[in-house]
């Protein structure tokens, strides 16, 4: 049978298509091989093989050289870089080749653009959000996301100590009359950071670190988190966001961005504020209302601000920043750098290229964000299925009496699942792995399947 997949069908998902078309991984002595499989019910298969050479990285935004670094030693060398992020329809004509997606925070992956990435096995966030990829689109279509949650830490705990320093001294404001000529020499409102009150909203990696650079500088530290945390050092956790609110002299915000975060800080929340108090958000720009964190600004009930991320950033640098708080001196804006820093960004690329090449090369989905995680130790001298499948009854008894009618022998298998997929990893004897991946593809529910060895 001739080759009859247009690039359109190539990866489909099996949704009960007469024409189905599957992709399969094969790894023999380091290379990897992408077998497209396209069958009809009364036909046989024909196999058109793919080297790592063929398997292509699409990676946006000047992503860490170290993540091409990483790729290419593990010898994956068709690599589509690109400094910036693309325009909705080049990304659409981009993604339309790519079986790997790599992108920061400004690419949009909505449903619209996955529903031209027919060849996508996973995505690569190289930062530590995932909000501008419709996790539940690429759930479906059988392709696991991950990100680097921990890699940059250090570099936004630092950022939010710093801007803490600088507003408790009120530099914002010397700094900007020194270049106007002005000279405010003068100790009023100009404080220590010693002894200070540190409210963290968010326990999470970067609040715990914070936390600890905070503490060594003799601040009290005290978090607010919806779960129960162990506190590092003398931290101590709080009962609610209003206690938190209350009796801080910094508030500093490191949540992520779900439905009850999303304007968390209201104009109710940033007037519970102590007078005089300082705000700064490094999370996400849809926690704080800014047009209430200006109100409080500009009649003084907060002494000043730090905001990293907001409602609206601009596509490139170059683009105009628009927003209210242009206007204060005490409040320092900063464009989305808060882990921006080369090491940081060294990290990120590490990470990341990391959890693509192993989930590549032997579907490890650890640490993957929509995704089930499997991680199946080798058997060496098997062959390998991956079968991702909706959750409903029944898919992994079809598929353990489909290798039990056919005699195929199971060495190994792992099986999780969420909300809506169910992904299984497979260890099956060699001889018998080409049928194991002919009958495997018929179960009913099956979105995709790979084959690794």
């Amino acid at each position: 049978m001739q080759r009859q997949a247009s690039k359109k069908a190539d990866y489909a998902s099996i949704r009960g298509f007469r024409n189905r078309t599957l992709l399969s991984d094969k790894i023999a002595n380091g290379f990897a091989r992408l077998f497209l499989i396209s069958i009809r019910v009364t036909d046989t298969m024909a196999k058109t093989s793919l080297d790592k050479s063929k398997i292509k990285f699409l990676l946006l935004e000047g992503v860490h050289q170290t993540a091409v670094d990483t790729l290419k030693a593990a010898g994956y060398t068709n690599i589509e870089y690109h400094a910036g992020s693309l325009p909705e329809e080049q990304l659409k004509e981009a993604v339309a080749d790519a079986h790997f997606i790599g992108l920061r925070s400004r690419t949009q992956l909505t449903a619209e653009v996955f529903s031209h990435a027919h060849k996508l096995v996973a995505v690569g966030c190289f930062c530590i959000g995932t909000n501008q990829v419709d996790l539940n689109a690429a759930m479906e279509m059988g392709v696991a996301v991950f990100n680097a949650p921990y890699s940059n830490t250090r570099s936004v705990a630092e950022l939010v100590l710093a801007e803490a320093i600088l507003l408790l001294r009120g530099i914002p404001e010397k700094n900007a009359a020194c270049h106007e000529g002005g000279w405010m020499k003068s100790a009023t409102n100009s404080y220590e950071i010693r002894g200070k009150k540190l409210g963290i909203i968010g326990y999470g990696s970067i609040g715990t670190q914070l936390s600890v650079l905070a503490e060594s500088l003799g601040m009290k530290v005290y978090f607010y988190d919806v779960v129960t945390k162990l506190p590092l050092g003398n931290a101590t956790q709080v009962g609610s966001l209003t206690e938190l609110l209350g009796m801080a002299d910094i508030v500093t915000l490191h949540v992520p961005e779900t439905a009850a975060t999303k304007w968390m800080m209201g104009e109710a929340e940033i007037r519970a504020i102590k007078q005089g108090g300082i705000l700064i958000n490094a999370a996400r720009g849809t926690v704080v209302d800014i047009d209430a964190l200006a109100a409080a600004l500009r009649d003084k009930h907060l002494n000043g601000a730090a905001i990293d991320v907001f409602p609206v950033e601009p596509r490139a640098n170059g683009d105009e920043f628009i927003s209210p708080l242009r206007e204060f001196q005490n409040c320092i804006l900063t464009p989305h750098i808060g882990g921006s820093t080369m090491e940081a960004q060294a990290n990120i690329g590490l990470e990341v290229a990391e959890k693509l090449v192993r989930y590549s090369d032997n579907g490890t989905s650890i640490t993957s964000v929509n995704f089930p995680e499997v991680a199946l130790p080798s058997h060496p001298g098997k062959h390998r299925l991956l079968h991702i499948h909706e959750n409903v009854p029944g898919v992994m008894s079809e598929i353990n009496s489909v290798f039990a009618a056919n005699g195929i022998n199971i060495c190994g298998q792992f099986l999780q699942t969420n909300e809506k997929v169910g992904y299984v990893v497979v260890d099956v004897d060699a001889d018998n792995s080409d049928l194991a991946f002919e009958k495997i593809l018929q179960v009913k529910g099956t979105i995709r399947v790979r084959v690794l060895f």
